[in-house]
């Protein structure tokens, strides 16, 4: 017996991923986490008793990570679900499962919008409804669920749409009266005003002639001379171009609604500010990831066990040379390995360089001695 509470989440229409300003706005972000490296560890004791941790320790979970299906890579799977967290706050994919109940697959949901559903018993389900107007119904586990804006739904986070589509009003009404007012002043330049009547004929004659005169940039002198029959006037249509600082506020809120600058959507960030864009935007999102990630894809016993996801963030690091170069100093610290300063410098790794080198004059502290 299935009973519907009427907790309901509906995707927006989408047309706000046409406008350039909300896609500049997504994609940095979209982009920086497709980039990061998931991977499966597994933390736990050697036989000696000391801590070890092992990196993509099972191969259908390392297969699963960087092929979730026959039709897109991991990276592709990640950017998908971000830009549709930005859109709408909600992001889902389906985890299919082998016979043993081993998540083999990972599907993407992109729906119209999204029901949760309880059984009698009190377990969760999500009922999905497509863009072909078909609906799916899977149990929450088998759901990677991210969201943002969580406040007001026990489930789902908020949607962005009552936010953003005064803003969007704005934008496309400002786009249209940039067109009108172009294509008007492209229409009407010149008027001349004949002093005596004259056949409709006569007049677009005249008027052919005037432009074919003076108005062509090939031949065109610069100076527009007519005879007493006729005055001429330039028709001036700066009026009817919006206002410039109207359409940069406007604009500079919908940034701040993405937590967006110029400097991110055009790339001319620093490395001070790429890291708090990061920090801000970034890092927050890739957390969820990878606690949803982990939740869904591994049992509690399998947690307890030490295995997680894993979202890194080495490949997004916007450093200076000189940065760069003071890694050295976490190698011969043992902090970072010589094959990881090779990934943040852009080179290839090397035989031997994921070996963690320990400065001789330095130890492991015992009882407050070297």
């Amino acid at each position: 017996m299935i009973t519907e509470r009427g907790n309901g989440f509906y995707a927006w229409d989408g047309k706000n991923y046409n406008s350039d300003i909300v896609r500049a706005c997504i994609r940095p972000k979209a982009k920086a986490l497709g980039k990061m490296g998931v991977k499966h560890l597994r933390a736990g004791i050697d036989k000696d008793g000391k801590p070890k941790v092992q990196i993509n320790p099972e191969a259908y979970m390392a297969f699963l990570l960087s092929d979730p299906n026959p039709y897109m890579t991991g990276q592709k799977l990640v950017e998908k679900m971000a830009t549709q967290l930005a859109l709408n706050n909600n992001a889902f994919a389906l985890i299919v499962r082998d016979a043993n109940g081993f998540p083999i697959e990972l599907y993407p949901i992109n729906c119209v919008n999204c029901e949760a559903v309880y059984s009698d018993s009190g377990n969760l389900s999500l009922k999905f409804l497509m863009p072909n107007g078909k609906t799916f119904q899977f149990l929450y586990d088998d759901i990677i669920h991210i969201k943002n804006d969580y406040n007001s739904n026990e489930i789902f986070g908020d949607s962005a749409a009552t936010c953003l589509s005064p803003l969007m009003d704005i934008v496309t009404t400002t786009d249209q009266g940039i067109v009108k007012a172009i294509k008007n002043s492209s229409v009407v330049k010149w008027l001349l005003k004949f002093n005596s009547s004259m056949r409709s004929e006569d007049i677009k004659t005249k008027s052919k002639e005037f432009a074919d005169s003076f108005l062509d940039v090939s031949t065109g002198t610069g100076v527009a001379a007519v005879d007493a029959k006729a005055d001429a006037q330039q028709v001036d249509n700066k009026d009817y171009v919006p206002n410039s600082s109207q359409m940069e506020k406007t604009t500079q809120r919908i940034y701040s609604f993405f937590n967006v600058n110029d400097k991110i959507v055009q790339s001319k960030y620093t490395e001070d500010e790429w890291n708090a864009y990061y920090e801000a935007q970034i890092e927050p999102d890739a957390i969820a990831f990878q606690e949803e990630f982990t939740r869904k894809l591994f049992t509690r016993r399998e947690r307890g066990f030490g295995n997680r996801i894993v979202f890194e963030a080495t490949s997004l690091t916007t450093a200076s040379m000189s940065t760069k170069l003071g890694l050295v100093q976490f190698v011969d610290r043992g902090i970072m390995s010589p094959n990881e300063v090779r990934t943040v410098c852009n080179l290839p790794p090397r035989d031997g360089g994921d070996d963690f080198i320990l400065r001789k004059d330095t130890g492991v502290v015992k009882g407050g001695e070297n």
